[in-house]
């Protein structure tokens, strides 16, 4: 069934097709349109699920980690300050090792108080052992919520999928909903090996002494590594059971590129339109989208970018002191490599601020322009 939506709205639909139990919510805008709808959905029957409604976006976690200790499926969401809140308890989420499922409408950081699009919210929780989605489109989304939880059930970690602010989270797009049959034989219910039960009693995540805390971490990091091959293999699986797959990094227009495009959310839909109009002028520029963050599938990138003669990162965050998240990760992957090109990092959209065609065309035309950066950073229509 095909039925026009917002983002917001394909996130609380793809929690229904994946039949989550427990969704303890706190509202904060963008995102609260999500819950708002998951809390009908369980009022009038539609999803046979337990609404907590909760005190704070820290409660909000703390209760998703208490349900799915228990062995339920669950699902919470948030932005930007609830983020930030929830901060010391995605620590706990991730070393208990509980498949919890969080979508996050990137919002900016205040102050200055905002309620527009940036992903600085979602990165400053890279190192918390979550894995990271970030998605382009309405459909990508609803489909990447029950992937999420399958990649999550099946590495034992927990899984955040990550959509833009207005752009997509207040914007209409047509979305397949697939038949409620098909995604439960993609995703059964679940089956958790180890849990809170009162049948069997346990103790979980106690004091841990310095001889066995750093094996503990070791085997999140495995989990980690694993998570890319499981993330690959759950979106080529999804591909077969409903004709739409996304890989872990997508490739366009790649094939004779010599300047590459890095891009991930919705800029990448606009630098697909650009690069279109580049083609057709001639200039062999190509695309790169970033849909996994967490973990980082380097060896996808590396692959991607091996015969690019220029790259350019463009990235929608700042790591204060540093530059582009998304540039230092894609430096950090191709620093091995005994050939590797220049990498430019741009910044813009901070805030919410529009990225236009113009603006990527303003980014092409300033690496055409160089052989190597000249800085670190490169900051794009920031009034000076």
């Amino acid at each position: 069934m095909e039925k026009v939506m917002i983002g917001n709205h394909a996130v609380s639909y793809g929690v229904k097709l994946a039949r989550a139990q427990v969704i303890p919510a706190y509202p904060i805008t963008p995102q609260t349109q999500i819950v708002e709808m998951l809390s009908e959905m369980c009022a009038n029957g539609e999803l046979d699920a337990r609404f907590i409604k909760v005190e704070s976006e820290h409660s909000a976690m703390a209760a998703s980690i208490g349900a799915s200790s228990t062995g339920a499926r669950a699902f919470t969401a948030t932005s930007s300050q609830g983020l930030a809140l929830m901060h010391e308890v995605l620590h706990w989420a991730s070393g208990a090792r509980l498949p919890i499922v969080l979508a996050n409408v990137n919002r900016a950081m205040g102050p200055g108080w905002s309620v527009w699009t940036e992903q600085t919210d979602s990165l400053a929780q890279r190192d918390t052992g979550w894995l990271q989605i970030y998605c382009e489109s309405n459909q990508e989304v609803l489909d990447t919520v029950i992937q999420a939880f399958k990649i999550a059930e099946q590495v034992l970690l927990p899984t955040m999928l990550v959509l833009d602010a207005f752009v997509l989270s207040h914007t209409s797009e047509a979305v397949d909903i697939p038949e409620q049959v098909d995604v439960d034989a993609f995703l059964p219910p679940r089956q958790a090996e180890y849990k809170l039960d009162v049948e069997d009693p346990h103790s979980f995540s106690g004091l841990v002494a310095p001889e066995h805390y750093m094996e503990l971490r070791y085997k999140i990091q495995r989990a980690m590594e694993d998570a890319i091959e499981v993330a690959r293999r759950v979106d080529e699986e999804f591909g077969q059971a409903f004709g739409r797959s996304y890989g872990l990094v997508e490739k366009y227009r790649m094939d004779d590129a010599e300047l590459v495009l890095v891009t991930s959310s919705t800029i990448t839909s606009t630098s697909r339109t650009v690069i279109d109009e580049l083609r057709e002028q001639g200039r062999r520029v190509g695309l790169l989208k970033v849909r996994l963050f967490r973990p980082f599938p380097a060896e996808d990138i590396r692959e991607a970018l091996c015969n690019a003669r220029k790259v350019a990162v463009i990235d929608r965050n700042i790591s204060f002191g540093h530059g582009g998240i998304f540039a230092a990760e894609i430096k950090s992957a191709l620093y091995n490599d005994s050939i590797h090109p220049p990498v430019f990092g741009f910044i813009i959209g901070l805030g919410g601020r529009d990225v236009t065609p113009a603006s990527i065309h303003k980014i092409v035309d300033y690496v055409d322009s160089r052989e190597t950066p000249t800085e670190e950073i490169t900051w794009m229509e920031v009034k000076r």
